[in-house]
Formats: structure tokens, C-alpha cells, sequence
């Protein structure tokens, strides 16, 4: 059952709406994992797909940290949706718009079908349909994959959106203010110097770029 956890300042912020966390998680595609070592925390970057209470990570077998993930141990997960820049009046009321969320929970390692799931999930997540236009993974490639879940139940999402919140003194000066937006997209298609000729860019690439 998922835990919402509020945070203690700007709680009117927050939402424990399952949906603003699942629209936040299905749009970006690097998340940050948390995790304490034996010599002290770390903090990595990782892909990630949602599917459906569940997150999905992977990577090497050989990866340290990736192993002891799945040993169990505690983890946060963070997301972030940066949307905008907000300038205020001051330095002091300027801000950003985005989308947060923080995770808690611990990883359990997939195996057998439910891992070769997950991966096509993941792929297909990156770029839909992309797993129907190439090959599948070797068993050598399986075995060098490890493949992890990480339960959606304890979670927290933060929102910041608006305009800058100026006092009325600041308002009443000169100085300029209102909200730079973020926009980002994909470019158009660069083929792999090694790429034959003839082999023209996949539907799965082309709906990505539209082109």
C-alpha cells in the first residue's frame, strides 16, 4: 500500500495524488539512487522505467553498488522535472519551477522471464517499439545483466509552479520579473559512422524525433 510522506516545510507543495507521481515518473528518464556503502553514501545517476508499483533499474553484474542494492539495503530514489526558471525582483525570491519525487524502499533482483520482461520494458520505455526492430539479447548478454525492482509504496512529490512571490515594495520598483521556460525535445537523427548504407532510420526513431 503506498505511504505518502509530507515534507515539513512548503507542505502546500506537496501532493499525495498516485497519478502526479506516475505522470512525473513515465516522462523522465534519469532518476538518482541513494545508497549507504560501507566507507560512506553514494549517490549515482541511473535509467529507469516505471512499470506499473514498481520501478525497474539495471546494469553490470560486475557493478559494485548494483550489487549491494540488491542485497536489500535501504535506498531513496529521486526524480526531478526541472520546467522553468523563475525571476523574481531579488535574488532572494527568485526560484525554479519543477516536478520532485523521492522514493523509499529496498531492491529485489529479477531473474529468468520476469528479467528479459524488464528489460524489453525498459527499452521500450526509452524508445517505443524499438525491441520489435532488433535482435534479442544473447544469453551471454542476460548473464552479464543484472536486473532490479524497486517498490513504489513510501514516496513523496513536490511541486513548485506560479510566478515569483514579490512583496509589495518590489513590485512597486523597476526591476523585471516573470518565468523563463525549460524546453527540451530531440534532434534530428546522427547514423553511427559504421552504419551501412541503405539502412534507412527505424519507425521507432522517427516517431521519437518526429522526422
Amino acid at each position: 500500500m503506498d505511504r505518502t510522506l509530507l515534507p515539513t516545510r512548503m507542505p502546500e507543495r506537496a501532493s499525495s495524488d498516485r497519478a502526479v507521481l506516475d505522470a512525473l515518473l513515465d516522462e523522465v528518464l534519469l532518476a538518482h539512487v541513494g545508497l549507504v556503502l560501507p566507507e560512506g553514501p553514494l549517490v549515482l545517476p541511473i535509467g529507469f522505467a516505471r512499470d506499473g508499483d514498481r520501478l525497474i533499474f539495471h546494469g553490470s553484474t560486475g557493478s559494485r553498488w548494483l550489487r549491494v542494492l540488491a542485497s536489500g539495503v535501504d535506498a531513496c530514489v529521486t526524480v526531478t522535472a526541472l520546467e522553468a526558471i523563475k525571476v523574481a525582483r531579488s535574488a532572494f525570491e527568485s526560484g525554479m519551477r519543477y516536478r520532485s519525487a523521492c522514493l523509499f524502499g529496498r531492491c529485489t533482483p529479477l531473474t529468468g522471464a520476469e528479467a528479459a520482461h524488464a528489460l524489453d520494458l525498459f527499452t521500450d520505455r526509452v524508445l517505443p517499439g524499438r525491441t520489435a526492430e532488433v535482435r534479442p539479447s544473447t544469453r551471454r548478454e542476460r548473464a552479464a545483466t543484472m536486473v532490479l525492482a524497486f517498490p513504489i509504496e513510501e514516496w513523496s512529490v513536490k511541486t513548485a509552479d506560479g510566478f515569483p512571490e514579490d512583496p509589495a515594495e518590489d513590485v512597486a520598483g523597476d526591476a523585471w520579473a516573470g518565468v523563463v521556460p525549460l524546453a527540451t525535445g530531440y534532434g534530428a537523427p546522427i547514423p553511427s559512422p559504421d552504419l551501412r548504407d541503405g539502412i534507412p532510420v527505424p519507425p521507432s526513431v522517427r516517431a521519437l524525433t518526429g522526422r
